[in-house]
């Protein structure tokens, strides 16, 4: 075969596939938003189907060879080279596994989101404990299809965040505990910060009301993005010019679809910036999830918690809810807006004792995965972990166990990304106010400036680079976790005034 032949076949190849991933991509988007729940069944087979003919596609024999050709070929770009390397790392670990396995999989991913939204509506764990159970197996039975000899959790977090391993989490993780929570007891300690006028009722209506406005701020064009709402708020995309975010709206919290829109809105962002030469080929689709996360982070507590973003638009929000907020100022709503305190719902968390549900979601994680932790009972196993870190503990699995959606398709390594990305946002962020001024820019509607700073340090290169290379690129060295913990000690020291504490 010819190297113009190779060419061909490859692009060929990534096209179909493209178009696979696509039709799933908006059919898994309509389940998880408008899609009327009686006909899971019937979708869920068809899609598991789609899912077959994609996996035969991407399991071609004939590719490897074509693959390696062009890696080979000194005549290849480096664009292309990097994708074919990718592809090779995609290619092994599903080439492994038997097609009819990796359909009823994708079948019983189906059916397992489903029975995880039944769980949580009923409030009831029994409903989705047989399914985690088997969904743990499950991905037991896929990893042990590679022959590796690495350790199984490992390779999980390593799919998700490629270079890290328990062992770099571990030491992660035992800085946040080391430096954090002492800090979240002072904050418990000190005089609680007035924040009941956001749990007061706002009528859901009005607040769609502002959210039109608020994307509006955000530059989120409705030319390439589009926003819904589902259970569990997600973004997902087809290319860059088809985003879609979704939030989920509740009365007596008219900051949760707020933060959540901003955090979607960041991901989003992420690939609608990825150079478009990447549009359909895994450069812009295999950007790890960490570098994603700290996308979405960054613009949800780095920016829309700051007091320059709501110099802009409370006086927009206050508009339309002059009865709870029209006496509120400025300084006392981004105080509110900033309040830390231990709570059961990780998306509604605090940037202070966020990363605190993230340490217990691993740590369940890894105890699922090396026999200490059992499926069994796993919701009292996750409020006696409440307890041991934040003093807390759920009275309905709904915020609790059943909180995330993460488990029931089956992403373990995925929840710690969430840290990680968070401190990485740190690192860019620091770099990203020497060079501009961020908080002119936010209080004078310029948000769009501040993301095209973003853009050009971090989005475009989709995952031509991997996230230490990206991080270098941005600040000039290499992951420093520091910057993270100085960012959120800086912070809550001064908000609750714990400078002589």
């Amino acid at each position: 075969m010819t190297a113009d032949e190779m060419k061909k076949k490859y692009q060929d190849w990534v096209f179909k596939m493209s178009a696979y991933r696509m039709a799933m991509g908006i059919i898994g988007v309509d389940k998880m938003t408008v899609a009327p729940t009686a006909g899971a069944a019937y979708r869920d087979e068809r899609t598991a189907y789609l899912a077959g003919e994609l996996f035969s596609l991407e399991t071609d024999p004939s590719m490897p060879e074509v693959l390696q050709g062009l890696i080979d070929d000194p005549s290849t770009d480096g664009d292309t080279r990097r994708a074919c390397e990718k592809y090779q790392e995609e290619i092994s670990h599903t080439l492994c596994i038997p097609k009819d396995e990796y359909v009823d999989f994708e079948k019983f991913s189906n059916e397992s989101y489903d029975a995880w939204l039944q769980a949580k509506q009923k409030n009831d764990y029994a409903i989705f404990e047989p399914y985690l159970t088997k969904m743990i197996e499950e991905k037991k039975k896929q990893y042990a299809y590679r022959k590796k000899d690495t350790d199984l959790y490992d390779q999980m977090l390593d799919d998700f965040e490629p270079g890290m391993d328990q062992q770099k989490y571990d030491a992660f993780f035992a800085k946040i505990k080391e430096e954090l929570l002492p800090l979240i007891q002072k904050v418990k300690a000190a005089k609680p910060i007035d924040d009941s006028f956001l749990k007061e009722t706002y009528d859901i209506e009005e607040q769609k009301k502002f959210m039109d406005e608020l994307l509006t701020y955000l530059h989120f064009d409705k030319s390439w993005g589009y926003q819904n709402e589902t259970e569990h708020p997600f973004t997902d995309w087809t290319c860059e010019n088809d985003c879609r975010v979704t939030t989920k709206y509740l009365p007596n919290s008219v900051t949760s679809a707020i933060l959540s829109t901003v955090h979607e809105v960041g991901h989003a962002y992420y690939e609608h910036d990825v150079d478009p030469k990447y549009d359909g080929m895994i450069l812009s689709d295999g950007i790890s999830s960490g570098m994603h996360e700290s996308q979405s982070r960054l613009c949800e507590n780095y920016l829309g918690r700051t007091k320059d973003f709501w110099a802009y638009n409370f006086p927009h929000l206050q508009k339309h809810f002059p009865s709870q907020l029209g006496h509120v100022s400025l300084d006392a709503f981004v105080d509110a807006l900033n309040v830390s305190v231990p709570s059961l719902v990780r998306t509604e968390a605090d940037e202070l004792t966020y990363p605190i549900h993230i340490l217990i979601r691993y740590e369940i994680e890894k105890g699922l995965f090396n026999g200490t932790i059992s499926a069994e009972h796993l919701d009292q196993t996750w409020n006696d972990m409440y307890e041991k870190y934040l003093g807390i503990h759920a009275e309905k699995v709904s915020e609790g166990i059943l909180q995330d959606v993460h488990w029931s398709s089956g992403e373990f390594g995925y929840f710690p990304t969430y840290a990680l990305g968070s401190a990485f946002a740190a690192q860019f962020v620091h770099t990203m106010r020497a060079q501009i001024d961020v908080d002119d820019l936010l209080k004078n509607d310029h948000y769009d400036r501040v993301i095209a700073w973003l853009k050009e340090n971090i989005h475009h290169y989709g995952c031509r680079y991997d996230a230490k290379d990206i991080l270098i690129k941005a600040t000039g060295e290499e992951f420093n976790v520091q910057y993270y913990i100085d960012y959120l000690k800086d912070k809550y020291t001064k908000l609750y005034h714990l400078e002589n504490v």
